[in-house]
């Protein structure tokens, strides 16, 4: 990361205008505005209250622990292909995470930059600890985006919110973007014990109504399987996601429960009208 390379992604979340580097840790615009870089590498431009809350240290940390693991592998390797097939030169990671899937997506020796974003001021230096080539930001996927227009070349959208309009803004002419929801099968066995909380019923038919203004649907890979875990997995993957910002009812413990447990994934890319 370098001032130079973070700002050229960045406009002003206040005037619009582009950022550029003006002083140690330090990006403004024409008009003065101006923003700290934190020391680890990263900028935060929320701009005012949100409703959300981004991922904790303790949830990043049992998704760490889980992917770890390997039972996502198969689907950070789709990622992968798919990012491979489309050889971006600057792929943007909108809740980017612990920033799993952005390494994958970032193979070694090519020339690729990336940004990665999240609610989550930890999420985001998790993320560019993994690599040179990766920028971050904080900011909030349901405001206007401090991204300039046309920035990237591919967006990744793996179980995070979109903003349809402003992804489509962000992302260059006929730019893909990559998103990953859950099929209504995944965690299911979680489901029925108390263990997760429930999930809409047709994720896959709502994301391609609500991006269908901005995007056509160009590409569709499903994965599923079922999957044996110990019951300090099945404590990681249900404190790495939704669930773990829910109480769960009483008597209803992970401890000590070794699961079957299926998951599945579907996995959509939609090129910009």
């Amino acid at each position: 990361m370098s001032l130079q390379t973070l700002s050229e992604w960045l406009r002003c979340p206040n005037c619009l205008l582009p950022l550029h580097p003006s002083g140690e840790l330090l990006l403004g615009c024409e008009r003065g505005h101006s923003f700290d870089v934190n020391k680890r590498g990263f900028v935060n431009l929320l701009a005012g209250p949100h409703k959300f809350i981004g991922d904790s240290a303790t949830m990043l940390e049992a998704r760490d622990q889980f992917l770890k693991a390997g039972w996502y592998e198969p689907l950070r390797d789709i990622i992968r292909d798919i990012v491979a097939g489309e050889a971006p030169k600057r792929v943007l990671d909108v809740g980017c995470g612990t920033g799993y899937y952005l390494r994958a997506a970032l193979p070694s020796g090519d020339n690729i930059r990336a940004l990665g974003m999240d609610l989550s001021p930890t999420a985001v230096g998790r993320t560019i600890r993994s690599s040179e080539r990766v920028d971050g930001l904080v900011a909030d996927v349901w405001s206007p985006l401090p991204v300039r227009d046309g920035a990237a070349d591919l967006i990744l959208n793996v179980f995070a919110p979109r903003n349809a309009a402003e992804f489509a803004r962000v992302l260059r002419a006929d730019g893909l973007l990559l998103v990953v929801v859950p099929q209504p099968s995944h965690l299911q066995q979680l489901r029925d014990s108390g263990l997760a909380v429930e999930m809409q019923a047709d994720k896959a038919a709502h994301l391609t109504a609500s991006l269908g203004a901005w995007f056509t649907p160009e590409v569709h890979e499903q994965f599923g399987r079922t999957v044996q875990l110990t019951a300090s997995e099945v404590t990681s993957l249900i404190g790495m996601g939704p669930s773990a910002h829910h109480s769960r009812p009483a008597g209803v413990d992970p401890a000590g429960i070794d699961q079957v447990v299926t998951v599945a994934f579907d996995i959509f890319g939609f090129r910009r009208r």
